[in-house]
C-alpha cells in the first residue's frame, strides 16, 4: 500500500506552486529530506527543500518567467533558492556522485531517483513526496523512521569516506531522532574512520557540535560518541572529564522549562579551566560572542549556598550574568538529580534574581571629577573605582551627590 501524508503544510499555497512551477512537460520535482522525515515523524516542519530533474538555468527560467525571485545560493552544486509568497525553496538537480574525497564530491545531473537517493548519508533522508502527498520511499527510509533507527545508506564505511562529516551527522540526527541503541554497524564504521575528522574545516565540525548539543536530549549521543572515541577527536579539552553531568543537566532542563542550549551542554562536559577554553576557542574559531560565554563560565567561581541577596547582586555586578546563571544551572541539575532539594531550590531564587537583574549604572564618571578640578591621568580611574567600591558596599544606594561629597572630603 503506497503511503500518503496528508497535512496542512503541504497544502500550502506556496508549497503546492512551487511543485506545480517545476513539475510538467517530461520533468519531476518532489519535496526531500527533512520536511519528509518530520511529517513521518509528526515533528513541526519548517524548511520545505524541493529535489528535481531540472538543471539549474531551467529551474531559474520557469521560476523568472512566473514572477519570481531566484537567487543563486549553491549553484555550483545545482542548488537556487526560489522564494513564492515570502517562503524559501531551496531547489536542487537530482545528482550522481562522480568522485569523492572525504570532503567535497565530484557531480553530474542526473534524472534518476533512487541514484540521487543513494549518493545520501541516511535512509531517514532518502525519502521523497509527490505534491498529492504520495511517499516515494528508494531505500526502505520509512520503516528506519518508524523504529527511529539512524542508519547509513548501503554501506556505513563507503558512505563515511565519501564525506568524514557524515561520522558527526551520525551521532546528530541519534540525538534528534533516534531511540534505543544507536546502529551497529554505523557505530563500528564512525570508531574505525574518527581520524578523518582531522581533515575537516573546524567550522563544519563546529556546526554539527552544536547542532548536536541542542536536541531535546543529547546526553545518549555523546555518551555513544565518548565510547567510539569520537568526542575525543572532536573535543580532545573533554578528555580526562566526565560527561556524567549532561543526563542530569537536560532531565532538570525539561522539567524546569528551560530552553535546549548547546552552550550550556558544551559547559557541563569540560573543565571550567581558562586556558583549555582558549585553546578550545582557538582550535574550533568559536565566534567572539560563543568564546566570551564560555570564558566568562569559566572566570566565574562556584557560588556559596549560603550567599545573601545582596552579596549575590555585587557579584552580579562585578561578574555578569552569563557566567553565573551558567553555573547555578549546573549546580541546580546538580542537586536536583542528587538528594540535596534544598540547595537546589535556594540556586533555583538565586536564577531567579540573575534572570530579572538590570545592572544598574554609577551614579558618577569621569568628566564629573575633571568638572571638579581633579587632572586628567590614572588618578581619575583609582578615584572612580574608590567610588564604585563604596556604591557597591552600599547596596547601590549612594547617589551622585554622596559620592561627590565623599570625594570633596
Amino acid at each position: 500500500m503506497t503511503k500518503k501524508i496528508d497535512q496542512p503544510w503541504l497544502q500550502a499555497q506556496p508549497v503546492q506552486e512551487i511543485l506545480a512551477l517545476l513539475n510538467g512537460d517530461d520533468e519531476e520535482a518532489r519535496i526531500n529530506g527533512g520536511a519528509v522525515r518530520n511529517a513521518l515523524m509528526n515533528l513541526p516542519v519548517n524548511d520545505v527543500d524541493i529535489s528535481t530533474t531540472l538543471v539549474p538555468r531551467d529551474v531559474i527560467l520557469r521560476s523568472r518567467q512566473s514572477g519570481h525571485k531566484v537567487v543563486p545560493t549553491g549553484i555550483e552544486h545545482g542548488t537556487v533558492t526560489v522564494i513564492i509568497n515570502g517562503m524559501a525553496f531551496e531547489v536542487t538537480t537530482l545528482r550522481e556522485d562522480v568522485e569523492t574525497d572525504g570532503r567535497h564530491a565530484r557531480v553530474l545531473y542526473g534524472r534518476d531517483w533512487e541514484a540521487d537517493a543513494r549518493r545520501r548519508d541516511l535512509t531517514m533522508n532518502a525519502l521523497y513526496l509527490d505534491a498529492d502527498g504520495t511517499l516515494f520511499d528508494p531505500l526502505g527510509g520509512m520503516e528506519d523512521v518508524t523504529n527511529r533507527r539512524v542508519r547509513f545508506i548501503d554501506d556505513a564505511e563507503t558512505r563515511i569516506r565519501e564525506d568524514y562529516l557524515r561520522i558527526l551527522r551520525f551521532f546528530r540526527f541519534f540525538a534528534w531522532y533516534g531511540a534505543f541503541r544507536p546502529d551497529a554497524e554505523g557505530l563500528k564504521a564512525c570508531a574505525r574512520l574518527k581520524d578523518g575528522l582531522r581533515d575537516l574545516s573546524v567550522e563544519r565540525i563546529w556546526q554539527e557540535l552544536s547542532k548536536l548539543l541542542a536536541a531535546p536530549d543529547p546526553a545518549r549521543a555523546v555518551l555513544w560518541m565518548r565510547q567510539t572515541g569520537v568526542l575525543s577527536a572532536v573535543l580532545p579539552e573533554t578528555e580526562k572529564w566526565g560527561i556524567d553531568a549532561l543526563p542530569d543537566l537536560v532531565a532538570v532542563g525539561q522539567a524546569e522549562g528551560w530552553e535546549p542550549d548547546a552552550l550550556l551542554r558544551l559547559v557541563a562536559i569540560l573543565p571550567p579551566n581558562k586556558d583549555r577554553i582558549n585553546g578550545l576557542a582557538g582550535r574550533l574559531k568559536l565566534p567572539n560572542k560563543v568564546r566570551d560565554r564560555l570564558l566568562q563560565w569559566a572566570e566565574t567561581e562556584e557560588i556559596p549556598i549560603d550567599i545573601s541577596k545582596d552579596d549575590f547582586a555585587k557579584k552580579l555586578y562585578r561578574c555578569g550574568q552569563s557566567g553565573l546563571m551558567d553555573r547555578l544551572r549546573l549546580s541546580i541539575a546538580k542537586k536536583s538529580g542528587g538528594d540535596d532539594k534544598k540547595t537546589a531550590t535556594r540556586f533555583r531564587k538565586l536564577l531567579q534574581q540573575a534572570q530579572s537583574w538590570k545592572k544598574p549604572a554609577l551614579p558618577v564618571r569621569g568628566q564629573d571629577l575633571l568638572n571638579l578640578g581633579v587632572k586628567p591621568g590614572p588618578k581619575v580611574a583609582e578615584m572612580i573605582q574608590e567610588m564604585e567600591d563604596a556604591w557597591l558596599e552600599s547596596g547601590f544606594k549612594l547617589s551622585k551627590v554622596d559620592l561627590l561629597k565623599s570625594l570633596k572630603s
